[in-house]
């Protein structure tokens, strides 16, 4: 259970995150009233993921995740450059988050 509040939190982040972007500046309403409904929902289930998961394999696991997701938004959605160093990159984050993660997860 304790994973899928992790799970929750990390999509609710990005959704956050996307919503700055689409927030132009804090320009527009809806985006920008969202921006704090779904970063007070994701720390809201975080909180709940950290009574199980270790504190940094957590945070590990919510950060990486979030960049690489927010990565791919922006390539995808905002058309964002891609090269590869950004590719190379986002698979250091996936190398370090699964390292952490093999390192042994208990609570």
């Amino acid at each position: 259970m304790y994973w899928l509040y992790l799970a929750l939190a990390i999509v609710l982040e990005v959704c956050g995150t996307t919503s700055m972007k689409l927030s132009d500046g804090f320009s527009k309403l809806t985006p920008s009233v969202l921006i704090f409904i779904f970063y007070g929902l994701s720390f809201a289930a975080f909180v709940f993921a950290l009574k199980r998961i270790d504190v940094s394999v957590a945070y590990a696991i919510w950060a990486g995740l979030g960049v690489l997701l927010i990565g791919a938004i922006g390539i995808v959605y905002f058309k964002e450059p891609v090269s590869a160093l950004r590719i190379a990159s986002m698979a250091l984050v996936i190398g370090g988050v699964v390292g952490l993660y093999s390192s042994g997860v208990s609570h």
